[in-house]
C-alpha cells in the first residue's frame, strides 16, 4: 500500500500502517466510533480540500493546524528552544507547504506526542524531519504505524534536551505526557491537563466525549510530578486554549475545585 493511500480514521484522525475494518482507538471508552460508522479517509484525500495553517501562539511557540480542521481539530505547536526546534502534538493533515513553512522556521529536531487522540499522521511528520517520537511506553499498543521513528521512554520523567522535559503526568491515558520548557517557563499539556474555555483553569479527565472523570489518585500523583517545575504559560490542545499568566497555581487551584467535587462526601 502507497504511503498516501494509508488509512486515516476520519473520527480521530489517527493514521495506521495497514488497511483494517476498525479503530481500537476510536472502539475505546475514551473515544467513539463516529455516527455513521467506521469511516477512513487518506492523506491523498485530505489534500485535495485541506491546508495547513501556521501562526504564532506564544513567545518562541508556533501553531501549526489545519483549515478546515480534521477529526478532534487539535492544533499542534512547534516549540524553537535553542537545543532544537520541538513538534509538541501532531496533525493528520500534512503537506508540502506545511513542510517548507516548517523548515524555514528551523524544521524540528523531536516530537512528542501527548496521547494517542492526537497521534495523526506522526510518523509522516517523524520522515518528513527525519526526528524522533517519544512516547511513553504505557502507550505503546495504541501506536498505530509502528516504526523505528519511535523511540519508547519508561519512568516520571525524560530529559529531551537541555531545560526541555517530558512528565508522564498519566491522566487521561496512563502514558499520557506534558512537556515542560524550561526557557520559556511553559507547559505543553494537549488534553492531559485540559485549559478549559474560562483560561484561568484547566480540568482533568479520562474520557472527555463521553464524560468520564479522572481519578482522584491519578490527578494527585500528576500534581506531585509537576511540583518541581516552574511555569506560567499552559498551553492546551486548541488555538488559544492557553493559560497566559501563573500557570502553575492555575494547576493547583482547578485540582483542588475537580477534588472538591470529585470527592465532595459532606
Amino acid at each position: 500500500m502507497a504511503i498516501m493511500d494509508l488509512p486515516i480514521c476520519v473520527t480521530c484522525g489517527v493514521q495506521y500502517g495497514e488497511a483494517r475494518p476498525d479503530c481500537p482507538i476510536c472502539e475505546d471508552e475514551r473515544q467513539y466510533v463516529g455516527w455513521d460508522g467506521q469511516r477512513w479517509t487518506t492523506l491523498e484525500a485530505l489534500r485535495a480540500d485541506h491546508r495547513g495553517r501556521i501562526a504564532e501562539e506564544g513567545p518562541d511557540v508556533v501553531g501549526i493546524g489545519v483549515e478546515p480542521p480534521t477529526a478532534i481539530g487539535q492544533r499542534a505547536l512547534l516549540v524553537r528552544a535553542p537545543s532544537g526546534n520541538v513538534l509538541w502534538d501532531s496533525t493528520t493533515h500534512l503537506d508540502d507547504d506545511m513542510i517548507r513553512e516548517v523548515n524555514e522556521l528551523g524544521g524540528v529536531s523531536a516530537i512528542a506526542i501527548s496521547h494517542p487522540h492526537f497521534y495523526g499522521s506522526m510518523i509522516e511528520w517523524a520522515h518528513a524531519f527525519d526526528a524522533p517520537v517519544y512516547i511513553h511506553a504505557a502507550d505503546r499498543r495504541w501506536v498505530a504505524r509502528p516504526d523505528d521513528a519511535v523511540v519508547y521512554w519508561e519512568g516520571d520523567t525524560h530529559e529531551l534536551a537541555e531545560g526541555l522535559t517530558l512528565i508522564n503526568a498519566g491522566v487521561h491515558f496512563a502514558g499520557g505526557q506534558v512537556l515542560h520548557w524550561r526557557d520559556g517557563r511553559a507547559v505543553f499539556s494537549g488534553d492531559i491537563l485540559q485549559v478549559v474555555n474560562d483560561r484561568d483553569w484547566l480540568s482533568f479527565m479520562y474520557s472527555y466525549p463521553n464524560f468520564i472523570p479522572e481519578r482522584p489518585r491519578t490527578v494527585r500523583r500528576a500534581l506531585r510530578l509537576l511540583e518541581p517545575y516552574d511555569f506560567d504559560r499552559v498551553y492546551g490542545a486548541w488555538w488559544r486554549k492557553i493559560v497566559y499568566t501563573d500557570g502553575k497555581e492555575a494547576v493547583r487551584r482547578s485540582a483542588d475545585r475537580y477534588l472538591s467535587f470529585a470527592l465532595d462526601d459532606g
